[in-house]
C-alpha cells in the first residue's frame, strides 16, 4: 500500500474506531428511516446532521486505523458533529431507530473527546 501499513490499536483506540463504525452505520440506517418516514423527519437540516455525522465517522475511523497524525484532530471534530447529531436524533422522542441513533452519537462523541484527551496528555507526557 505505497508505504502505508496498518497501525497497531490499544484498547481504547480500539473502543473508539468501534464507536465511530457503529455510529456510521446507525446514521446511515437512520437517513434511510427518516427519508421513509417523511414529514419532519425528513427535514433538511435533520438529514444534513445525520449525513455530516456518518461522514466524519467514516473518515475519523479511517484515520484512526492508520494511524494518521491528524486523527486526534479529527476525533475533536467528530465528537462535536456527534453531539450535535444525537440533539438532532433526541428530538423525535421515544422512536426506536433515532433513540439508537442518539445512544450510538452519544458513545461516539463520549469516546472521541477521551481519545482526544489522552493523545494531548501522551504529547505533553513526552
Amino acid at each position: 500500500m505505497d508505504g502505508i501499513t496498518a497501525h497497531p490499536l490499544d484498547d481504547d483506540a480500539r473502543r473508539c474506531v468501534q464507536a465511530t463504525a457503529d455510529c456510521h452505520q446507525y446514521c446511515i440506517e437512520t437517513i434511510v428511516y427518516c427519508r421513509q418516514r417523511g414529514g419532519p423527519y425528513s427535514e433538511p437540516a435533520h438529514l444534513r446532521i445525520l449525513l455530516d455525522c456518518a461522514e466524519i465517522c467514516q473518515t475519523t475511523t479511517d484515520f484512526m486505523l492508520r494511524g494518521s497524525d491528524l486523527s486526534t484532530t479529527l476525533c475533536r471534530l467528530c465528537a462535536e458533529i456527534a453531539e450535535r447529531c444525537a440533539f438532532s436524533c433526541d428530538q423525535f422522542g421515544g422512536e426506536r431507530q433515532t433513540r439508537a441513533c442518539a445512544e450510538a452519537a452519544r458513545r461516539c462523541a463520549l469516546l472521541c473527546r477521551e481519545m482526544a484527551r489522552s493523545a494531548l496528555s501522551a504529547s505533553f507526557a513526552a
